[in-house]
């Protein structure tokens, strides 16, 4: 009988969104005097979160809660501008990790805005990176979560609108939203590329291919991050059993007996050591062999914000 196997998907774990605001982090550790405080999760990702922690950061859900001139960090998710200019009211030196595609999505916002457009922003309303977009311009985005609002959402001038997503939503479910948008409205403006980045079409791409070769995919990342959840969902699109792990532990009780091949993936915020650690406990439980698939090759690195050098 052949042996249990772990089918490793590439690409899996940091995007370079992530890698940039964790050296953020890092160096900021390194170079400021502490604390150095963070608002709201730099990534979603719990073993970060607890590493930086250690380490003298110090996360806050407000500006209020940050002593006035003190060291601010912004999360990779983007703030709105609501947020920079209490920032600036209490003095505070500002460093910003906003991924950049997050950052391109803020100014679609203010560009369709400032000519009068109701903009229809497809996410979750709840996350942080929707929050801080739609603050660009509260009275004009509309956030649309499902097909469903699609249906019923309204606009000033149904003749003025445009619609701008989420940088980490579901390709397919989003294509879905957004058909029932031009539907409605057939002079929707959108711009020219999806604003779904690079790094979660690519590990849902991945995971589309891993779910069709194995019976049970394992996707490692935390239960508030969204391209996680998103990979899960997508596995069980294609009819394969998933599972979202936030710890390699978790592993020992999932149904796997009856699993002669795993596969594995992991969410843009997820470090490379969590799926080491996995691999490893994975192997106590009987699956022998490692195995890798490459879907697609990834070479993206962002510099970091210009108050900050490299090494």
């Amino acid at each position: 009988m052949n042996p249990r196997t772990i089918l490793l998907v590439s690409p899996h774990g940091f995007c370079a969104g992530v890698e940039r605001a964790v050296e953020v982090a890092e160096t900021l550790l390194r170079v400021y005097p502490k604390p150095v405080y963070c608002l709201r999760e730099i990534v979603h990702n719990t073993q970060i979160i607890g590493d930086l922690a250690a380490r003298g950061m110090v996360f806050v859900d407000a500006v209020a809660d940050i002593p006035e001139g003190a060291t601010a960090l912004f999360s990779a998710h983007g703030v709105s501008p609501a947020v920079r200019a209490a920032a600036e009211a209490r003095g505070l030196t500002v460093i910003d990790a906003t991924c950049p595609f997050v950052t391109k999505v803020h100014t679609e916002v203010k560009r369709y805005a400032a000519q009068g457009y109701t903009i229809f922003l497809i996410g979750h309303r709840a996350h942080d990176e929707v929050i801080g977009v739609a603050g660009e311009a509260p009275d004009l985005v509309i956030v649309v979560e499902t097909d469903d609002e699609a249906r019923t959402a309204s606009a000033v001038d149904p003749a003025k609108v445009a619609v701008l997503s989420q940088t980490t939503l579901s390709v397919d479910e989003t294509a879905r939203v957004l058909a029932v948008l031009r539907g409605r409205f057939p002079g929707l403006r959108s711009p020219a590329e999806s604003d779904i980045c690079y790094a979660t079409r690519n590990r849902q791409q991945a995971v589309r291919i891993l779910a069709q070769r194995v019976d049970h995919v394992v996707v490692l990342g935390a239960r508030n991050s969204s391209n996680s959840n998103r990979l899960v969902e997508v596995a069980r699109a294609e009819h394969c059993a998933s599972t979202l792990v936030t710890d390699p532990h978790e592993v020992d009780a999932l149904p796997l007996a009856a699993v002669r091949t795993l596969g594995l993936t992991a969410g843009a915020s997820t470090p490379e050591y969590v799926v080491l650690d996995t691999i490893a406990r994975l192997k106590t439980l009987g699956f022998e062999q490692v195995e890798q698939l490459e879907v697609v090759k990834e070479d993206l690195h962002f510099a970091l914000p210009r108050e900050l050098k490299r090494e």
